[in-house]
């Protein structure tokens, strides 16, 4: 069978689930194409429109042991916009909204060029650059201005990928091992030390690692699928940074604790909720002259009060690498998929500008 860019660039992009999370890969995809699964007490949801009830009508419990919320709280001191409900999460997503809306995104971007312009440097004169240590370069750098501290961003950026990485372990089925949650409050530790404790070391956390994980996917898909005409192209673009944020669907899988009955859930159940399935990264190709409704490509930040507020600064991040890399036309030379990282992605991710060597 012959094989189409997009494709290929879906197969590549396997990879990081395969080679990172291979049991867990291998169990969501057996049960994709049942909207709702279940699995003894564990619920597997992913159809679109279970996955949307689930995050806005279904009562959750957000500090239950293997939920995000859960994970937050036992590390920190109150995860804060991941555990809250009511008044305390409105109050919370109203301080944020300074700081990530759009006034917020205007005000970072620039910071987030600088690394750009610099890390991408290498590519006018043929010499090949890991988009890794880029995107988490880029990553440190927002969180630091975002929380104006003055330090080495590559440190936080490492101090919350430890720590992600840390908590997943009791995070996901199947992962625990021995001294996990010791390791995990231990890394926490070390980035509330640089950060602060509560919200800005969980904004780290998850801003570090969504980007990590996101931005090299998202450029490897536009290269192996040919799409570089269109990150070129202003009007496309937009279109083009939705689409590949939904098929990479930077945080594939929500774990919830539902709080009360509803339909066939009980109250206790736990949920996986597949945000890569709901919003149809496994079976709708990416196409920016086409692009999946908004509504769809969206689900990947999640629904409801409780979206992710990082959204349009990710999708400011994302057009700005596209449109920085677009001159070049690169290619992928080389890709490794990070079997430690909290999130699905590539430890090391080579491009080289069209025509460049290794």
């Amino acid at each position: 069978m012959t094989r189409t860019p997009a494709t290929r660039a879906r197969r590549r992009d396997r990879r990081v689930y395969t080679r990172s999370h291979p049991l867990l890969f291998a169990l969501l995809a057996a049960a994709r194409r049942r909207p709702v699964t279940r699995l003894g007490r564990t619920v597997l949801v992913n159809g679109t429109e279970p996955y949307r009830h689930t995050l806005t009508r279904l009562p959750l419990d957000r500090t239950a042991p293997g939920t995000t919320g859960g994970a937050a709280r036992a590390l920190s001191a109150g995860g804060m916009l991941f555990d809250q409900e009511g008044a305390g999460h409105r109050g919370t997503r109203r301080t944020l909204a300074d700081g990530l809306g759009a006034a917020g995104v205007t005000r970072l971007r620039p910071v987030g060029q600088q690394v750009l312009d610099r890390h991408l440097a290498p590519l006018r004169t043929g010499t090949p650059v890991d988009l890794v240590p880029l995107a988490r370069e880029l990553a440190g750098a927002t969180v630091c201005a975002l929380l104006g501290l003055d330090m080495d961003p590559l440190a936080v950026a490492d101090a919350a990928a430890d720590a992600a990485a840390a908590a997943v372990r009791d995070h996901l089925p199947g992962l625990r091992g021995r001294g996990a949650a010791r390791a995990a409050a231990t890394a926490t530790a070390r980035l509330e030390e640089l950060v602060g404790a509560g919200l800005p070391a969980m904004l780290a956390v998850a801003a570090v690692n969504t980007t990590v994980a996101a931005l090299p996917r998202a450029v490897a898909w536009c290269a192996d699928a040919g799409l570089w005409d269109a990150a070129a192209d202003d009007r496309l673009r937009p279109a083009l940074v939705t689409e590949l944020l939904r098929v990479t669907a930077p945080s594939p899988l929500l774990p919830r604790v539902a709080a009360a009955d509803s339909g066939p859930v009980r109250a206790g159940d736990r949920l996986l909720l597949v945000a890569r399935h709901a919003a149809r990264a496994h079976d709708r190709l990416p196409d920016p002259h086409d692009p999946a409704p908004a509504a769809l490509a969206h689900l990947v930040f999640g629904t409801g009060p409780h979206t992710c507020p990082g959204a349009a600064l990710a999708r400011a991040q994302l057009a700005d690498t596209l449109a920085a890399l677009a001159p070049h036309r690169p290619t992928v030379l080389h890709a490794r998929a990070d079997r430690r990282a909290a999130l699905p992605g590539w430890r090391t991710l080579t491009v080289a500008a069209r025509g460049g060597t290794a």
